[in-house]
C-alpha cells in the first residue's frame, strides 16, 4: 500500500473524481487545511483518511500528511482534479523498483490547463532549483514520490509554499538520485489559489527565494 497525501482547501466539487480515480494500491490521506465547504465531510464519504490542520500553509498540510502516513512509500499531489490519479505508478515505479530516491511529476498541460505566466514561473523556478542541485528540471510538479522515512529525515521547514521547493533543495543537497517522469495536466476544477492567479505564482516565486536564501 502507498499513501498518497492531499492537501485540501475548499476542493469539495474535486473530491469525487479525484478520490474514484485513487489507484487500488493506493491508500488516500486528505489534510484539510480550514475547508469551509464540506471538503472533509466528502471525503471521509468516499472512504479517505481525514487529517485536519489548522495551521494555514501548503507545507503545513503536506507536512501533516506525513505525519500521518504509515506506508513505506508515500506520494503527494494536487486534490484540484488537474492531475489523475492514475498517472501515480509513474511516479511510484521509480522509487518502488530502487532506480530514484524523488520522483517529480512533469506536468505536460491539456490547452487551457496552465496559464502563461504560472508555467512561466514555474519554469523559472525549477531552473534557479535544478541549477543548485545540479539536475536538470523542468518542472517543480506537484505529483511527487519518495520514501517516508528519508523524506521525514530530510527536515523540511518550510509550512508555506516554500515547501516543494524546498524538498527538492535539500534532497539535492543529501545526494538523492532526482527525477522527473511526464505526467497529464488537466484544467482544474474550481478556483485557483496558488499558481493560477498572478498573486499566487508571485507569493511561490518569493518562497522559493526566501527558501533558497535559508539554504
Amino acid at each position: 500500500m502507498v499513501d498518497v497525501v492531499l492537501p485540501v482547501l475548499n476542493e469539495g466539487e474535486a473530491l469525487p473524481w479525484v478520490l474514484g480515480r485513487m489507484p487500488h494500491w493506493s491508500r488516500a490521506i486528505v489534510v484539510d487545511n480550514g475547508s469551509t465547504d464540506g471538503s472533509p465531510e466528502i471525503a471521509r464519504s468516499l472512504g479517505a483518511i481525514v487529517v485536519r490542520e489548522p495551521v494555514r500553509g501548503f507545507g503545513a498540510a503536506c507536512h501533516a500528511g506525513l505525519s500521518a502516513s504509515e506506508s513505506d512509500l508515500v506520494c503527494f499531489m494536487d486534490c484540484d482534479a488537474s492531475l489523475d490519479p492514475q498517472d501515480l505508478w509513474r511516479v511510484v515505479q521509480p522509487v518502488s523498483t530502487d532506480r530514484s530516491d524523488l520522483v517529480l511529476g512533469r506536468r505536460i498541460p491539456d490547452p487551457g490547463a496552465w496559464a502563461r505566466h504560472a508555467r512561466w514561473g514555474n519554469r523559472l523556478v525549477a531552473w534557479r532549483i535544478g541549477r543548485r542541485v545540479g539536475v536538470r528540471l523542468r518542472d517543480i510538479g506537484p505529483m511527487r514520490a519518495a520514501r517516508r522515512s528519508d523524506l521525514a529525515a530530510l527536515g523540511v521547514r518550510d509550512r508555506r509554499f516554500g515547501w516543494p521547493f524546498e524538498m527538492v533543495l535539500l534532497a539535492g543537497s543529501a545526494g538523492w538520485r532526482i527525477q522527473e517522469t511526464p505526467v497529464r495536466y488537466r484544467p482544474r476544477t474550481g478556483t485557483s489559489k496558488v499558481t493560477g492567479t498572478v498573486g499566487g505564482t508571485v507569493r511561490a516565486v518569493r518562497d522559493l527565494s526566501e527558501v533558497m536564501r535559508c539554504s
